[in-house]
């Protein structure tokens, strides 16, 4: 079945979560740090106020904090870490699959262009993708996804014995207590 998105669907663009656990907050969409200059530069373009915090941090010991970050994570603009601040939630005009359009669609992040793509061996998408949960796979017109997927992947390989994740501090009001900020090393 080929993959299509939903009409109506901008769900993948509004709803954030929190990942791994709520005490690291709710996730923004990852960006490696070869795209947050341009990301930067677009929000700009589009007179919008965005946040990139950073996400992936490596380094050689564990009494410090990351000395190389491997990733940086655009976030939402609603209080609770929801809405990529490119989604044009203002126009009337719909994009083709009849979701809200992106402002920066053909200049969008790799991990944008990978969605619904988790792994690509076995392909698995994402549960939460509406398509994903009304047809429950798709086994065409992935190989974009594939590519970006694998380029992103190649990016995050590391060989440093200690690997760092930013906590947002981000989240519902009902999980703050639970929610974490600043970088914490995995274990």
């Amino acid at each position: 079945m080929e993959f299509r998105c939903i009409p109506d669907c901008s769900q993948c663009c509004i709803e954030r979560e929190y990942y791994p656990t709520k005490k690291f907050g709710k996730i923004g969409v990852l960006i490696l740090p070869e795209e947050k200059e341009r990301i930067q530069h677009l929000a700009k373009i589009n007179g919008l106020k965005i946040t990139i915090l950073p996400r992936i941090g490596i380094s050689e010991e564990n009494n410090s904090t990351p000395t190389k970050i491997l990733a940086y994570q655009l976030m939402g603009i609603e209080q609770n870490g929801n809405t990529c601040p490119f989604l044009d939630t203002e126009t009337a005009t719909r994009s083709p699959h009849g979701g809200f359009p992106c402002k920066i669609y053909s200049e969008r992040p790799l991990a944008c262009m990978t969605y619904p793509l988790i792994e690509s061996n076995p392909i698995t998408l994402d549960k939460k993708c509406k398509f994903c949960k009304e047809h429950g796979s798709a086994d065409k017109n992935l190989n974009s996804e594939i590519e970006s997927l694998l380029k992103i992947k190649t990016k995050m390989t590391t060989h440093a014995p200690c690997i760092w994740r930013f906590a947002t501090g981000v989240g519902e009001e009902s999980d703050k207590n639970q929610i974490e900020t600043g970088w914490i090393l995995e274990e």
